[in-house]
This record gives C-alpha cells, sequence and structure tokens, in this order.
C-alpha cells in the first residue's frame, strides 16, 4: 500500500503542552485507532519525535526563534524519556522511527528517502502541533508532491484559535481533510486505486 500515517511529536514532553487532560486522553484514543486501522490496512506508520544532542543545540542559530530557546534550556534532550513517543503508540517492527531537530518532519530527517523507498506516495499527517509540525510538514511534503491528507481530529495544538484557523483557512490548501471516522474509506480507495481526492473528507 502506498498511504503512510505520519504520528508527529506524540511525546509526553509535547503533549503536556496541551492544557486540557481529557482532551489529551481523546487524541492518544483517536491516534490509536488510527494507527490500528492503518496498519489494518496494510498502510506504513512512520512515528517522528523531536530530540535534540548537545551538537543540535549549539548549532542553532540564535536568529531561530523557536529553537533557540530550546538550546537556551536544554529542552527535549533525546535521552530524555519525556521525549520518547508515547507508549500507547510504541512503535513496532517494520515501522518508520525518526528523530528530528526542527518543526517539520522531512527537512532534518531522512524520512523522505525512507518514504520513497517504500513506495508511498500519500500521507495522513497527524500529531502535535497543528501550528509547529503539522503546519511545516504539510508545507514540505506538498512542495515534495506528496498525495496529502491531514486527520483533522488527529491533530492538536495549545492555541485553539490557531488550531480552528489551520484547519479551516490554511491546511486546506495544500491537503484534504479527513477524520477518523472516514479513514478507513480512504484506505479502502487506497487499495483499490480510486482518487484519493476523492475519498471523503
Amino acid at each position: 500500500m502506498s498511504t503512510a500515517l505520519l504520528v508527529l511529536d506524540c511525546q509526553p514532553a509535547v503533549l503536556a503542552a496541551l492544557p486540557d487532560t481529557g482532551a489529551r486522553e481523546a487524541l492518544l484514543a483517536r491516534l490509536e485507532r488510527a494507527v490500528a486501522d492503518v496498519r489494518a490496512a496494510g498502510g506504513t506508520i512512520a512515528s517522528v519525535r523531536l530530540g535534540v544532542t548537545e551538537a543540535d543545540w549549539a548549532a542553532v542559530p540564535v536568529a531561530n526563534a523557536t529553537f533557540a530557546a530550546l538550546a537556551r534550556h536544554r529542552a527535549l534532550h533525546h535521552q530524555d524519556r519525556a521525549t520518547a513517543v508515547h507508549e500507547r503508540l510504541t512503535p513496532r517492527d517494520g515501522d518508520l522511527v525518526v528523530r528530528k531537530t526542527r518543526h517539520g518532519a522531512l527537512s532534518t530527517t531522512d524520512l523522505d528517502r525512507q518514504l520513497r523507498g517504500r513506495g508511498i506516495t500519500t500521507l495522513v499527517v497527524a500529531g502535535l502541533s497543528t501550528g509547529g509540525a503539522v503546519l511545516s510538514t504539510v508545507l514540505d511534503a506538498a512542495d515534495r508532491d506528496y498525495r496529502l491528507h491531514v486527520l483533522s481530529d488527529g491533530v492538536a495544538d495549545p492555541d485553539p484559535d490557531l488550531h480552528d484557523t489551520l484547519l479551516r483557512r490554511v491546511l486546506p490548501s495544500r491537503a484534504h481533510l479527513v477524520d477518523t471516522a472516514g479513514l478507513p474509506a480512504l484506505l479502502r480507495a487506497g487499495r483499490t486505486g480510486t482518487s484519493m481526492a476523492a475519498a471523503p473528507r
């Protein structure tokens, strides 16, 4: 199957930025369901986590507003347990697992090469945060000519207004929106060769 689910930054340290514990639990439950659906359909799961080394911190220029702050505080060290993929979404044998050092899943990893090597042409993007990793990954992947979908109820952001604006007005210009209820139909369409763009949104 030529579809991969990208699960972005679903790490305890990142999930903790979501203020509502109930919302975190609900998001994880939906992501668990999405992962199970993609596995059942024969798709690929790609777990992407943010984690930095001493060398990564040292390489961050002062001009990078987000990551310069992380470097100053020595945050998100790659060996910190809080930067591991959440235990409810623990990768399995055969999954792709990459560590990144910037927002996007593709720019500081070899994920694009690994996806191409598996014949992946369609990405379903999920995880955290809508205004960070999700937005950056979708914009980059669109420029790389992937067929793109965003799992609309499988992404979240600490800023609910930003999250809503991106889902309503920004991301649809690059990707089709699909929710977890519609994901199985999207995956069936991918198996039968039906146009993915025509799948439910």
